[in-house]
C-alpha cells in the first residue's frame, strides 16, 4: 500500500502545505538604472506614467522598469491625487521611492 499525505496537508492545487512553494516573480527585469552602484546608496526612480489594473486600481510606472499600486483607501492610504487625471499628470517626472529597488530587486535577482 502506498503512503499518501493526509488531505489536510494538501492545498486545493495538490501542493504539500508543509513544503516551501516558490512562485515566479511578477516583476520584469529592471534596467541598469535601477541597480545600485558603489557611489549610490539608493537608486532614484521617476514616475513615467500610470495605468489601471483589472480591478480599477491605479498603478504607477517607474523609470526603473518596476510598477507599484497607488491606492486611495483612507484612513490606511491617503492619496486622493491618484483619482484625478490632472493631478496624476503633474506627478509624471517626479522622483518616487521604488519599493522593489529598495529591496535590492535588480537584474541579477529578478527573473529567477
Amino acid at each position: 500500500m502506498r503512503w499518501r499525505q493526509p488531505c489536510w496537508r494538501r492545498s486545493a492545487w495538490g501542493h504539500d502545505l508543509l513544503q516551501k512553494y516558490v512562485e515566479d516573480t511578477s516583476v520584469t527585469k529592471a534596467p541598469s538604472e535601477c541597480e545600485r552602484t558603489a557611489d549610490q546608496e539608493r537608486p532614484i526612480s521617476r514616475i513615467t506614467g500610470f495605468h489601471q489594473d483589472e480591478e480599477g486600481h491605479w498603478v504607477v510606472e517607474l523609470s526603473c522598469g518596476h510598477t507599484q499600486h497607488l491606492r486611495h483607501q483612507p484612513p490606511w492610504q491617503a492619496r486622493p491625487w491618484v483619482l484625478d487625471a490632472g493631478q496624476r499628470r503633474q506627478h509624471i517626472g517626479q522622483a518616487f521611492a521604488c519599493g522593489w529597488c529598495a529591496q535590492g530587486a535588480d537584474s541579477a535577482t529578478l527573473g529567477r
